[in-house]
């Protein structure tokens, strides 16, 4: 054979060596399963404490009538909005009207009875008369001492039927007025007007209903709502009137709502032994329904860190870190942890960390990496 034609054979040979490997190596790396990863970045770490969030009405009341009897106007319909102030119900005021004319005319004909004068005080002056009489003859001598001490003692006598008469009149007087003021008090009582801005829940008594005193006409809930945390004991202590936080609703899906802390109870709940805090959160009123209730994450510490990886990524105190294409344990220290981890030691940035399927891997593993679209396409 040429020589020229031996070189060539050899060439085609080493290629085809060359292909086989290749096609082999390939056939194993992608044979290889894929570990989904994501880099360590640097960045913004913070630390939080979780609680559970409901959402009450600052307060609720039941619509009571102080006074009974039956229901004449009524503005009540479930669900209506009321300012404090506005009409509600009227109770029927008739008999009390009644009433009241009866105790307003007594009074005047009582005040014209003592407009008129008294007959007592007319027969004090003349008592006081004779005795004058009787005093001017006991100086001339036509009249004895005796007579004068008599005529005084029944002067004082009508004197004193006189002032018991006023004192009489007095409270006569101030009876009718305080009478009349309780009548007119009770009057006002029956035109039921709302005590605060709020909403009207539910309606019990209707036009032409019979209701008893403080019988309950319907149930008032405020527009003012209270955000109200609970927080297990031991998040508790690093809490401080002011922190920022975020919430989320269970009504609203995966919506994370600004909020601040606005009150710190300072006793637990004897129930559950989880302390209470009031939060200001930023959601329209009309959104603040009672009832709803989500979860609160509440910042209690912020800082920039060296290192940062996805809280997933976590076994325990452990991370799976990808060195070329073999699986690595890592065991790191940890700083704040909240949805991302902060690593104060253990892994730097830019190294990659398996996040999902972590039980899947051993250590001296070979893998294949797939990292997430939004960081593949850097």
């Amino acid at each position: 054979m040429h020589p020229k034609s031996r070189a060539g054979s050899a060439l085609l040979w080493v290629l085809g060596i060359l292909v086989v490997a290749a096609a082999a190596a390939a056939f194993y790396y992608f044979s290889l399963p894929v570990a989904k990863v994501t880099l360590v970045t640097s960045g913004h770490a913070i630390n939080a404490v979780p609680g559970s969030v409901t959402i009450y009405a600052e307060y609720q009341m039941e619509l009571k009538s102080e006074i009974g009897g039956r229901v004449l106007k009524s503005k009540l319909d479930p669900g209506q909005h009321i300012r404090e102030g506005d009409f509600l119900v009227q109770i029927d005021p008739g008999d009390l009207d009644l009433e009241i004319e009866r105790i307003e005319s007594e009074y005047n004909a009582h005040k014209s009875r003592v407009a008129v004068g008294s007959s007592a005080k007319l027969e004090f002056e003349t008592v006081r008369e004779q005795l004058d009489n009787l005093e001017r003859l006991f100086k001339l001598g036509n009249a004895s001492e005796s007579q004068v001490t008599q005529q005084k003692r029944i002067l004082r006598l009508y004197e004193q039927r006189v002032e018991l008469e006023a004192v009489e009149n007095k409270l006569k007087t101030e009876g009718y007025e305080n009478t009349l003021k309780s009548k007119r008090r009770q009057l006002e009582k029956m035109t039921i007007r709302a005590p605060f801005d709020g909403v009207i829940s539910a309606v019990y008594a209707r036009p032409g209903d019979l209701i008893g005193s403080n019988a309950a006409i319907a149930t008032l809930i405020s527009t003012s709502r209270t955000v109200e945390a609970k927080i297990s004991e031991e998040n508790f202590a690093g809490l401080a009137v002011g922190q920022k936080a975020s919430v989320r609703f269970l009504g609203y899906g995966p919506q994370l709502y600004g909020a601040a802390i606005t009150k710190i109870l300072p006793t637990a709940d004897p129930q559950t032994q989880r302390y209470i805090i009031h939060l200001n959160v930023d959601l329209p009123p009309d959104k603040l329904v009672p009832g709803l209730t989500g979860e609160v994450s509440i910042v209690i510490g912020e800082r920039e860190a060296k290192a940062i990886v996805p809280r997933r990524a976590l076994r325990g105190s452990q991370l799976l870190v990808v060195a070329g294409d073999r699986v690595e344990v890592r065991t790191v220290t940890l700083g704040y942890v909240l949805s991302d981890a902060e690593v104060l030691s253990g892994v730097s940035k830019g190294e990659l960390v398996i996040t999902d399927e972590l039980d899947r891997y051993q250590p001296g593993d070979r893998v294949r990496t797939e990292l997430p679209k939004t960081e593949a396409a850097k």
